[in-house]
Parts: structure tokens; sequence; C-alpha cells
């Protein structure tokens, strides 16, 4: 079994949108949801049970950077965590589209690198970014790469900012595409299937193996 990063007891927070959301309890930290977060520490707990590592999920749907940043306080750094892995952006995309909302690559990033800064010098913990993806279905989507692309590479900046492991669901998700249609993946081209997310779980517990 390879080795992990994450020491004895440690502490993982889950901070996004609806695809980190997938309906986790609100009043039970035990029950992180149907997605990619549950997967994790399902499997993870599994893999190395002596750990007794605790996952927390504050995913809220429909959040953007904005709306992370105004609960981090709360959702985040009150919370101890020696972990944060987050994945945020989709919805900073989408709402120009469908609410003529939009948020540029500047104060995405802005907002993004504040809320890395805050977890690394205050807590401190390590920071895990889960890059934004979208996949060409329906059609639609395809001019979604044009906004969706500069905040890509301002998350990747971000990681590099603060040494954060970073998880390139986009391209992951661009890769499994051909092997498989992209609505088997994301039958929105957002919101992950069942094995979507076991897709992300897999990068997740992957970037975080010693060695």
């Amino acid at each position: 079994m390879m080795a992990t990063l994450l020491d004895d007891n440690a502490v993982v927070v889950f901070q996004g949108d609806s695809i980190t959301d997938c309906e986790r309890s609100r009043t039970d930290d035990t029950q992180l949801g149907s997605g990619y977060a549950g997967m994790v520490a399902a499997w993870f707990a599994a893999r190395y049970p002596c750990k007794r590592v605790r996952f927390l999920n504050r995913g809220i749907s429909g959040h953007r950077v904005s709306d992370v940043a105004a609960r981090w306080q709360e959702d985040c750094l009150a919370l101890r965590p020696t972990w944060v892995s987050i994945m945020i952006g989709i919805n900073d995309v989408w709402r120009r589209y469908d609410q003529q909302d939009p948020t540029s690559t500047a104060a995405y990033e802005d907002g993004y690198h504040e809320l890395v800064r805050q977890v690394v010098e205050t807590v401190p913990a390590r920071v895990i970014i889960l890059e934004p993806f979208v996949l060409p279905v329906p059609a639609d989507r395809l001019a979604w790469r044009e906004d969706l692309d500069p905040k890509i590479q301002a998350a990747r900046r971000v990681a590099r900012a603060f040494q954060a492991l970073y998880i390139p669901l986009d391209g992951l998700f661009a890769a499994a595409s051909a092997q498989r249609e992209p609505e088997f993946w994301a039958g929105d081209g957002v919101h992950p299937s069942a094995a979507g997310h076991a897709l992300i779980a897999q990068a997740w517990l992957q970037s975080v193996q010693a060695g």
C-alpha cells in the first residue's frame, strides 16, 4: 500500500460548489454527500483505517469564489483544518452565460489567492486545488471556453504561488472523454455522473500519495 501525505488525525475540509456539495448533510458531518468528497473519505478510510482522518464537506451549490470568501472564517478557518481541498470556479463562468453576471478573471484570481493565503498563513494548512472544468455537452458549453480557460490559468497561478497540490481536472476529463463520450462523465457538461465523481476521487487520492 502506498504511503499517504495525510498524518494521523488530520482534518480535511472540502470546499466548493454543487460538485462538492452533492446533497451533503448540514447537520451530520459524517454524511458527506454522494459525490467525490464522500468517495474520497470512504476509500481513504478503507485504505488507511488506522489514520483516523476526519473529512468535512462544506461545499454549497451555486457558490462562486466571492460566496466562499463570505463564509471562509466559519466554514474553513474556524474548523482548524490540516488540509483544505478547494474546487471552485465553474459558477464564476456559468453566471456570465445564464444571468449576464460575469466574474472577471482578475476578480476570480484575487479572491482565490486571498482564500488560499488565509489558509496557508493563518491556520496553517496544506491546500489542494482542483481545477474547474467543462465538457462540450450540450453544444453551448463550447462557448464557455473563452471565460473558463483564463480562469484555469488563474487557478494554476494560485497553486504555484502557494505550492499547493494541483489536480488538473479539465485535462483529466478531456482525456477520459476520448475513452467514453462526454455525456458519460457529465450529462450537462458540469455536474459529474457517478463515474465522473469517481474519476475526481481517484485523482484526489493519487495526489496525496507519498513517494
